[in-house]
């Protein structure tokens, strides 16, 4: 008994802010518009019973489905989407490993200073974060000011309200992420290996590459998972650092909701893009259960 109600807790807490949220998400996307509050009218009244249900799959149309398909704002903001959360993950990849290498390689009393300066940031509202960044970004910027300064360039840079910026946005803001997996792999490395491999002719980066990098990808791998699942769906960087020409799918699910109103179609784009998330969260899972069965 005290087992099942251990088990319980994860899987109640699921259900009341996964499972549910989701079906109401879906029965929405299965709706009709209309002009009322709220914007649309149910075709599934759960009210009716059973007699409600045979009727609602009797009628069961996929409108709101076919209707992302006849126009190419939604595909081109779901490629856009994977492209941007792709090519930020791989930034994050390339600023984030060598940190964590150089945190793995200190001292160990200077570890827990170098990991909470990774986590300090965390202690700042997200928002406010990315709002310091418009203004260092900004043609007035903090930045701009500084190259000019110094003579690399002689006009502001334009930065702000373009890709470059919402890429920078990621990065930033999901670092940690990737440096802290990273890191508890690289920690839990045997030194031995290196200076064996080193032993037998591999030079310091042949070493680095054959030994250090494949032992590191359990943590790459979680990494990296950790910055493209939610970065694939971002809304506040893109609106605030992206400008009119950076198409999210997070901008247009926020636009169809508030801006449109269009209730239906809105949790029809939400379904799809869980749909999407399904893909490297199971991955990611799969990867984590690996190494638990390695480890063990």
């Amino acid at each position: 008994m005290r087992r099942l109600l251990l088990i319980s807790v994860p899987y109640l807490w699921l259900l009341a802010l996964f499972l549910v949220p989701f079906f109401i998400v879906l029965k929405i996307s299965l709706s009709d518009t209309a002009l009322a509050i709220p914007p649309y009218t149910p075709t599934l009244d759960l009210g009716a019973g059973w007699a409600g249900l045979k009727g609602f799959f009797a009628e069961l149309d996929l409108e709101n489905f076919w209707f992302l398909t006849t126009d190419d704002l939604y595909w081109k903001a779901y490629l856009s989407s994977v492209w941007i959360a792709l090519f930020s993950t791989l930034l994050t990849l390339i600023v984030g490993y060598p940190i964590a290498y150089g945190m793995a390689q200190a001292r160990e009393e200077w570890r827990p200073t170098l990991m909470m300066l990774v986590i300090l940031p965390f202690w700042t509202s997200f928002l406010i974060r990315v709002y310091s960044w418009m203004g260092i970004l900004s043609q007035e910027g903090v930045l701009n000011q500084f190259l000019m300064w110094s003579g690399v360039i002689s006009d502001p840079l334009m930065i702000l309200n373009t890709n470059t910026a919402v890429y920078i946005g990621i990065v930033y803001t999901y670092l940690p992420f990737m440096i802290l997996p990273i890191y508890a792999a690289l920690e839990k490395l045997d030194i031995s290996l290196i200076e064996a491999a080193e032993d037998l002719g591999c030079s310091r980066f042949q070493a680095f590459w054959l030994v250090t990098v494949p032992l590191s990808k359990n943590g790459i791998i979680a990494g990296c998972f950790l910055v493209f699942i939610p970065a694939l769906g971002e809304f506040v960087i893109p609106s605030l650092l992206g400008g009119s020409q950076t198409l999210m799918i997070g901008k247009v699910l926020w636009e169809e909701f508030f801006n449109n109103r269009d209730w239906p179609v809105a949790s029809a784009v939400a379904v799809i893009l869980l749909l999407i998330l399904i893909i490297p969260i199971i991955l990611f899972q799969r990867n984590e259960q690996k190494q638990r069965e390695a480890e063990g």
